[in-house]
């Protein structure tokens, strides 16, 4: 015997869902910056665009006590609410050592064994994290499973050459440090891959080369530009296509 679920039952659990989902993105976004940090010479923006109400991507940047400057941007395995669950763990597992002037290998690593105590199957987090000293003028950075940042400077381009496993899949994932001199000037282009695999109508995706020559184009632009020439280039290459991952971007630059 089948039994017809009432109309006003249907409408009231679509409202709770939506109420929820409402209430998931309010929280998601407490986990983000509010706006652009301004430390001295040292801008840092970012733009976020969700494929759903919620994400999971995730990123923060922020002054440390020892007058250097942090940030971390990520990108969980999966979409929507399951993802943005698990972007809450990961963020609150990076958050617990992020401030104490951990160098970012030993911080990835930390995380990595936080969160394989506390292992989702078929769950983990990409993840970047990088230092400025403004006092030597260097960045230090370790990655996790992520696409290599960009260097932009007066000079050109470069995309940097990193590695490494996603914390929360294995016991003995190794993190190094790669550092770059930044000159007044510099920016440094940090993004998850839902920009990179964007796709158009055709299939094809529009891939790290794109996304490198508007950098290479626009490395002397201002970071607020610059964030929004990019996003809106990947949404004119995939107009007419329903957007596949969440995007996130981080652009952090060094002033004159």
């Amino acid at each position: 015997m089948h039994t017809t679920v009432p109309l006003l039952d249907l409408q009231a659990q679509e409202k709770r869902r939506e109420e929820e989902l409402e209430e998931a993105r309010a929280i998601q976004s407490v986990m983000m910056p509010e706006e652009s940090l301004h430390a001295g010479p040292v801008i840092i923006s970012h733009e976020f665009q969700p494929m759903a109400a919620v994400g999971g991507d995730f990123l923060d940047y922020f002054e440390l006590s020892n007058g250097n400057i942090g940030l971390y941007l990520g990108d969980v395995c999966g979409k929507g609410l399951p993802a943005a669950l698990y972007a809450a763990l990961a963020v609150g597992t990076v958050r617990g050592v992020h401030k104490t002037g951990t160098a970012p290998s030993d911080v990835l690593a930390t995380m990595n064994r936080r969160l394989l105590v506390r292992g989702v199957p078929r769950r983990h987090a990409a993840i970047q994290y990088a230092v400025f000293d403004p006092r030597t003028r260097q960045m230090h950075i370790a990655s996790a499973g992520m696409t290599g940042p960009f260097h932009l400077s007066a000079s050109g381009c470069r995309q940097l050459a990193l590695s490494g496993i996603p914390p929360g899949l294995f016991p003995d994932a190794y993190y190094e440090n790669l550092t770059i001199q930044l000159k007044p000037g510099d920016s440094v282009f940090f993004c998850t891959d839902g920009l990179t695999d964007a796709y158009d109508t055709h299939g094809e995706q529009f891939g790290v080369e794109r996304l490198y020559l508007l950098c290479v184009e626009n490395r002397l632009t201002p970071p607020r530009e610059l964030l929004e020439k990019v996003f809106a280039a990947v949404d004119n290459f995939s107009a007419g296509c329903e957007q596949q991952d969440d995007m996130a971007a981080t652009l952090f630059h060094f002033a004159e």
